[in-house]
């Protein structure tokens, strides 16, 4: 993040705000569930990261509506599950063997070591100030061995993308299915990159997951389907809940686009921690089908069967990184504000996001009846909506505030009135902190309105 560097007293204020917001959010992610350090009782493992309850579930959830949007509703998408472990001539096809690396130098003085691509000052430590080191390339692939024998027949690499599963699955897809161009393959999976220097939380990990599609096209056509899916990019992102305003389209030039990509779009977040990639959109051209066709000998062009003319697709590819997403959605949700009179933080998630969407209540916990008809009510809903939370622990103001961090959109309390007036419950809205009596009979109902 730049702006402070420029601006004074004021953009030092606005970095230690945004900087005080990470720590804030990373803090309530420990503390209510969703995300904890990897390893943690052994003193951590430097980029790796655990989704708890709440984490796996507002992950599942993000997965679950692109999915939906990029393959369910589709009829021209082939969802993919390939094995994380493969041959190691697919790395050496796409140059990632020889080339997959970035930039690292070491400091002379505390030994530690740094990307030098960012660096502000890449002859001074930013740690200590000491002088640092020559530059090298440093490859980023995990490395492992197959089998019994470890020899160079026997290497095989953790997956530093998903994208070749893809490529590599391609005759398979037009063997099985004989789809007509344009189609595409899309998979949700982790990838591995052996980061020099992981950092801002989930942002930049060794361990990730991503969500690519690779779209087939005829070359001519490239121009149209690159448009779509960035309009369709950009509507899931609305979709999920992360703020639109604060997402910005950078055009990546040709000096700093990838040798076999024709366009690039990068999709950028303001993170707490400052601007930086959320997701990519790149035209890939015919280079990963004819490298591949290349190094394997087996021939991946496509026959239009109706005209009989030969081609090697081009394609687009959508790439998403779920992690990421994550962070942003957070990001995105984290609020602050005032209600009766004190100070809450909530997490502001759209409905379909929200790992909890309902929460019930009896008023106290001590009277078995009111504790009977809140476990009733919990029964109906949680049959009805899945992801509902029965929760007793501590008065009721607690619990609010519990809920409001998990970012439960509603909560329902069965009080007296419940039971001896027949008043049905009480629905209290996350965002607003106001409530309203609700009936029993037109509960789901209501629920089924206000989460849609």
């Amino acid at each position: 993040m730049t702006e402070w560097y420029n601006n004074g007293n004021l953009g030092y204020m606005k970095e230690k705000e945004e900087n005080n917001k990470m720590e804030k959010i990373i803090s309530l992610c420990k503390r209510r569930g969703f995300i904890f350090q990897g390893s943690e009782i052994y003193g951590g493992l430097a980029g790796t990261w655990d989704y708890g309850p709440y984490g796996v579930t507002l992950k599942g959830n993000a997965k679950d509506s692109w999915w939906q949007r990029f393959v369910t509703n589709r009829e021209d998408m082939y969802g993919m599950d390939a094995a994380i472990l493969m041959n190691q001539n697919v790395w050496k096809a796409t140059g990632h063997v020889g080339g997959f690396s970035d930039p690292l130098a070491e400091c002379k003085k505390c030994k530690k070591r740094f990307r030098t691509d960012q660096l502000p000052d890449k002859k001074k430590c930013p740690e200590c100030n000491g002088e640092m080191g020559e530059e090298r390339q440093f490859n980023m692939l995990f490395k492992t061995h197959v089998g019994a024998l470890e020899d160079e027949n026997s290497v095989s690499y953790l997956r530093p993308e998903t994208a070749q599963g893809m490529f590599v699955n391609y005759k398979n897809i037009i063997d099985s299915f004989h789809p007509k161009l344009p189609f595409g393959m899309a998979q949700i999976g982790k990838a591995f990159r052996n980061e020099i220097a992981p950092r801002d939380f989930t942002f930049r990990a060794r361990e990730f997951e991503q969500m690519e599609i690779e779209y087939l096209v005829d070359p001519k056509d490239w121009k149209e389907n690159f448009e779509h899916f960035r309009k369709e990019m950009l509507a899931w992102i609305k979709e999920i809940g992360i703020k639109t305003d604060g997402v910005y389209e950078h055009e990546i030039s040709d000096e700093d686009r990838a040798f076999y990509s024709k366009r690039t779009i990068d999709f950028e977040f303001d993170f707490p921690f400052g601007r930086s990639e959320l997701y990519g959109l790149a035209y890939r051209t015919d280079y990963d089908l004819s490298r591949h066709s290349a190094s394997s000998g087996v021939d991946l062009v496509y026959l239009n069967e109706e005209t009989k003319e030969k081609i090697t697709p081009h394609c687009i590819e959508p790439s998403f990184g779920l992690d990421r997403t994550v962070l942003a959605i957070l990001s995105s949700a984290y609020t602050e504000d005032e209600l009766g009179g004190e100070k809450r933080v909530y997490l502001k998630f759209v409905p379909k996001i929200a790992p909890v969407k309902v929460a019930v209540f009896p008023l106290l916990k001590n009277k078995p009846q009111l504790v009977e008809k809140a476990r009733e009510v919990y029964k109906t809903l949680k049959k009805e909506f899945g992801a509902v939370e029965f929760d007793d622990n501590g008065n009721i103001g607690k619990r609010y505030r519990r809920q409001d961090e998990i970012g439960t959109p509603f909560c329902i309390t069965v009080d007296f009135d419940t039971l001896e007036k027949n008043e049905g419950v009480t629905v209290r809205d996350r965002d607003s902190g106001k409530q309203e009596r609700v009936s029993e009979k037109d509960l789901i109902f209501y629920l089924k309105e206000k989460l849609v």
